[in-house]
């Protein structure tokens, strides 16, 4: 791009050479092509009994002959999953996007089938080991938020580890379904909300952290209503948990000194505002048996003397985000069989976000080339 000028567009003086500057622009294709690989497939037959035996190659399948002879291969399918099961597409939109940047003609129903079928194959092995290793993770956050299926109420969850982010659907969230994946013996810690599923007698050996913002959100409410001494109570609580909150910050920016001392002054003073008593004030003794109850069992300031243990539960609830924007778009699942499927695919793919994977395409990719060989 050479300079066509002269003199100076500016004051009219010499110009003199002195750089190439190197610039680039990055952009699609205008008509984007498919690349499509075709397959001699040598066919044989026996001599003796009349039985057929075909060549066989890992990208072909072996029912893959006669009118199913072309097929999509299984980076489409992966990038068309990962559109919808990782970054919430509409499956109905999922076509039409895969038309306009790869050019390649595929429909919806053939893409639910597909995802149906690896759920119950390569993909549902690998969901079931990431459910095996939930309770082999120290820390775990769990949070739920509410689903259909056929029209009919449900719960997705979500268990969030360091290693992974696995999410489960039920028609129920009891305890029950709980333990499926965090078992009476888990010996890490499980941060959660206030649900009751998680205070059920059975999960009472199961070390835990309350959600501090959640307990602060139940005070707020009680105080929005009281004032003067009724408020008290709330406010100081309050006040000793905000306390508590901004030393595990410091000690986690290296500013806290003399941290277990702190941690013993602040446990002390929680532990006499919290003691048992009787309020005139029924909200506030509601509010102590409840929040005290669970200082009781060592679940309110865990992540003090755990630094390890986060103090909030925003990681499983990120972790359900966008899931709540496809659930609020419509995006349910039609059968017990979808709900398992959009499980098994959310669970593979955000779990290969956490850990830092190059492309989500390309990890499906080999994933779904984890098909047994045929035997000859």
């Amino acid at each position: 791009m050479p300079v066509t000028v002269v003199h100076c567009p500016c004051c009219g003086g010499e110009l003199k050479f002195e750089r190439v500057d190197e610039v680039s622009n990055t952009d699609i294709p205008s008509q984007p092509e498919p690349e499509i690989r075709r397959y001699a497939v040598e066919v044989f037959r026996c001599q003796a009994c009349g039985q057929r035996t075909r060549g066989t190659h890992p990208d072909v399948a072996p029912d893959q002959y006669g009118a199913t002879a072309h097929r999509v291969g299984r980076r489409v399918m992966a990038a068309a999953h990962t559109m919808h099961y990782g970054y919430g597409v509409p499956m109905r939109k999922v076509p039409s996007i895969l038309w306009e940047l790869t050019g390649v003609k595929i429909t919806q129903g053939a893409l639910t089938q597909d995802a149906l079928r690896r759920a119950e194959a390569e993909v549902g092995a690998e969901y079931q080991a990431l459910r095996a290793g939930v309770c082999q993770q120290p820390t775990v956050n769990t949070d739920d938020t509410g689903f259909r299926i056929n029209g009919v109420g449900a719960y997705v969850m979500a268990f969030d580890t360091p290693a992974s982010t696995v999410y489960q659907i039920r028609r129920r969230h009891r305890n029950e379904e709980v333990r499926e994946l965090i078992p009476a013996d888990y010996r890490g810690v499980m941060g959660t909300d206030r649900g009751k599923s998680y205070d059920a007698e059975k999960l009472l050996g199961v070390a835990q952290q309350k959600c501090i913002p959640h307990i602060q959100r139940n005070l707020d409410e009680v105080l929005e209503n009281k004032c003067g001494a009724s408020a008290g109570f709330g406010r100081k609580l309050k006040h000793l948990l905000w306390q508590g909150m901004d030393l595990w910050k410091a000690y986690h920016q290296g500013e806290a000194q003399n941290y277990a001392e702190q941690v013993r002054q602040l446990d002390a003073a929680v532990t006499h505002h919290l003691r048992h008593r009787t309020f005139r004030d029924d909200d506030n003794q509601r509010l102590l048996d409840g929040i005290g109850l669970h200082h009781d069992r060592g679940n309110l300031l865990r992540f003090l003397h755990q630094p390890e243990v986060e103090p909030t539960n925003n990681r499983a609830e990120r972790a359900l985000r966008f899931i709540v924007i496809a659930r609020d778009t419509g995006q349910y699942a039609k059968n017990d069989r979808g709900a398992e499927a959009y499980a098994a695919f959310a669970s593979v793919i955000r779990t290969t976000m956490k850990t830092g994977a190059a492309s989500v395409v390309n990890t499906l990719h080999e994933l779904f080339g984890r098909l047994p060989t045929p035997s000859p």
